[in-house]
């Protein structure tokens, strides 16, 4: 049987030694190698995306791939594919090392220089391993694009964009349609989902930073249950305490998240950092949202080149939301997409202000009118990106245990 690998390698000289020898290998299918993390998850997710069988068998990863450390990138990988055998190529193989590396969930873990003997011998005990899960889970069965549900992150090209109730409505509608939804608020020092859900809570996202492995027990501690259904982490509510919070501990927070949800929505604010970096890169959809003015449509420029220069996201991977659109503006959402390079949603959604003032200072967000032109834009919107589940015949339809009856989201969208 043919093994197919895949090495992560970030160093060109490193990525011609690795390739060489694993072409020597009997039955070995070495794929090009892919020059760090964010490729490597790309590749793979849209691998998965097609079937299980089109996986590599077996991702090598260098020690100093980036910009995700090798062992963060390795329980991604683990985590989202867990039919991939993973291995670590590093200079430190000592004990310490390899218990980290198994603690991660990869497979095996070789010294360099690479021997001949040693390779050989790893990737066939995770290959070996991989077509053994392969097998228990069926040749039929579809690859899972991750143990759990669809990350979305919501960020603003500048502040006071709309960039949390969109986040908010987004969730309240993939909840209303019956999916389990989380909703985490990483605009740290700032977050404001808490006050547009009148929520008084005791438990942060700051409590899981310090936690090196999440179970499902700890996280449901930490999330507050909102009346509507959706599972909130909220911002610290003293500000400083937001330093706590790096991007290793958001990975982890939001693979939990998303091993436990099917949706899970996350209000990533208009300043970037660490944190709210790695949640943006591990994003199945990341959303910037902008109003048509010069400076806010600047600002989101600005947002997606230092995501393109940090390999966090490619401009044409993110899609713009214009918000407060109104047809007599200079600046259409057609030029946006010219200027940031990015897809601008079909769904733009309209200025509401009278609409939106009483449930704001309400902190009742849930409780906004089914007839609200912004609640009908931004519940099309969860329906253009995919977050609202669809019945048999093909409709969306979700009842909002918030509000008086049953909305459906094929009756907002076409208001």
């Amino acid at each position: 049987m043919t093994t197919r690998i895949l090495p992560a390698v970030g160093e060109p000289d490193a990525a011609r030694s690795i390739t060489t020898l694993l072409s020597q290998l009997p039955d070995a299918e070495p794929a090009a190698p892919v020059g760090d993390s964010t490729s490597l998850l790309d590749l793979l997710a849209r691998l998965a995306a097609d079937s299980l069988d089109e996986l590599p068998e077996v991702v090598l990863v260098h020690e100093r791939i980036g910009p995700v450390p090798a062992l963060e990138l390795i329980r991604e990988v683990a985590l989202r594919f867990p039919a991939v055998g993973v291995i670590l190529v590093t200079v430190d193989a000592g004990p310490g090392l390899y218990s980290a590396v198994m603690d991660s969930g990869a497979r095996g873990l070789i010294a360099l220089p690479l021997s001949y003997e040693e390779l050989a011998q790893r990737v066939q005990a995770a290959a070996g391993w991989s077509t053994g899960v392969r097998r228990h889970l069926g040749h039929g069965a579809e690859a899972p694009s991750g143990p759990g549900g669809t990350v979305v992150t919501v960020s603003g090209a500048k502040g006071g964009v709309g960039v949390t109730v969109t986040a908010v409505q987004l969730a309240l509608a993939a909840q209303a349609s019956g999916r389990t939804v989380a909703l985490a608020d990483l605009d740290l020092q700032a977050g404001d989902v808490a006050s547009y859900l009148d929520v008084q809570f005791r438990r942060s996202i700051a409590d899981l930073a310090g936690i090196q492995d999440i179970s499902p027990r700890v996280l449901q501690e930490a999330l507050f249950a909102h009346q509507t259904g959706i599972g909130l982490l909220l911002a610290p509510g003293d500000g400083e305490r937001g330093e706590e919070v790096d991007d290793r501990a958001v990975r982890q927070i939001v693979s939990a998240l998303r091993n436990r949800h099917e949706v899970v929505v996350i209000d990533c604010g208009t300043q970037m950092n660490g944190a709210n970096a790695a949640a943006v890169e591990m994003a199945d959809t990341t959303l910037l949202v902008t109003t048509p003015d010069v400076v806010s449509v600047r600002g989101a420029k600005r947002m997606v080149r230092l995501w393109d220069r940090l390999q966090i996201r490619k401009a044409e991977e993110t899609i713009t939301v214009v918000n407060r659109y109104n047809r007599t503006t200079e600046i259409q959402p057609q030029l946006i997409e010219k200027i940031t390079g990015t897809r601008v949603a079909k769904t733009a959604v309209p200025a509401g202000y009278k609409e939106l003032q009483p449930v704001v200072d309400a902190g009742r967000m849930q409780d906004l009118e089914a007839k609200s032109t912004v609640k009908q834009a931004l519940w099309g919107l969860a329906g253009e990106l995919g977050l609202v589940r669809v019945t048999e015949d093909g409709q969306k339809q979700g009842r909002f245990r918030g509000d008086r009856g049953s909305i459906s989201v094929r009756r907002a969208r076409s208001r």
